[in-house]
């Protein structure tokens, strides 16, 4: 082959491997940037937060302000529901008992009061004073059982020391102190019934007379109570 077409030869594929190994590191060039797109873009999600996907709650709306005293004087009050059935109970039995409407609503409140605070129903402190007095406060039996619930204070002298100097007639006295010792009676028993009869002095008698007396009151006053609640509720 002639000198020159050799050169020639030799310059061209030269100039081949040039090009080519261009070529290579443009691709080369290419497949980084490409990898370096794709870890910047993956850098980027990465720091986004994560979509909340769970539904909107709507925004809690904002309490109405408090009413001012002037507000509050124009507002009604209905009566509380303790009160109504209070007074149902006392109208019942002034009715029944032939007494004071006015009185029978003092001592219904006060045996409330009493039994609440002790954990008594107070419709059964009612029932034994009825079954025991007839609601009347000076009553004494030969026995010395005195007032509305017929308490015997000598039975009772480690009850009495809160009461002392106060005379067993008062009718707040004689409630509180009645009321403790039918509490302590049925827990002693273990029913309403033997409590019942604990507290009448009659634990042996088996037809419960005195316990099914009671109960036939309470029952009837729990009926009165439950007619003023339904009312309250209508």
């Amino acid at each position: 082959m002639p000198a020159k077409l050799l050169l020639a030869a030799r310059r061209i594929a030269v100039s081949r491997r040039l090009v080519n190994r261009g070529k290579s590191a443009r691709g080369m060039s290419a497949l980084v940037s490409m990898a370096l797109a794709a870890l910047v873009s993956a850098s980027v999600a990465r720091n986004e937060p994560v979509p909340d996907n769970t539904p909107r709650q709507a925004p809690a709306a904002r309490p109405e302000p408090l009413p001012s005293q002037a507000d509050e004087r124009s507002l009604p009050h209905p009566a509380p529901v303790a009160d109504a059935e209070i007074e149902a109970v006392a109208s019942a039995i002034a009715r029944k008992y032939r007494v004071s409407h006015d009185v029978m609503r003092e001592l219904v409140g006060t045996a409330y009061r009493e039994g609440r605070g002790i954990g008594l129903d107070p419709l059964l402190i009612i029932a034994v004073m009825a079954v025991e007095s007839r609601f009347n406060p000076i009553a004494q039996s030969d026995g010395g059982a005195i007032g509305l619930m017929q308490v015997i204070p000598r039975y009772h002298a480690d009850k009495l020391d809160a009461a002392r100097g106060v005379s067993m007639f008062d009718p707040g006295t004689n409630i509180r102190l009645g009321a403790r010792v039918l509490k302590e009676y049925i827990r002693r028993g273990g029913t309403d019934v033997a409590g019942l009869q604990l507290y009448n002095g009659a634990a042996g008698d088996s037809s419960a007379a005195y316990a099914n007396r009671v109960l036939g009151e309470w029952q009837r006053l729990r009926e009165t109570a439950r007619r003023s609640r339904d009312l309250g509720r209508a």
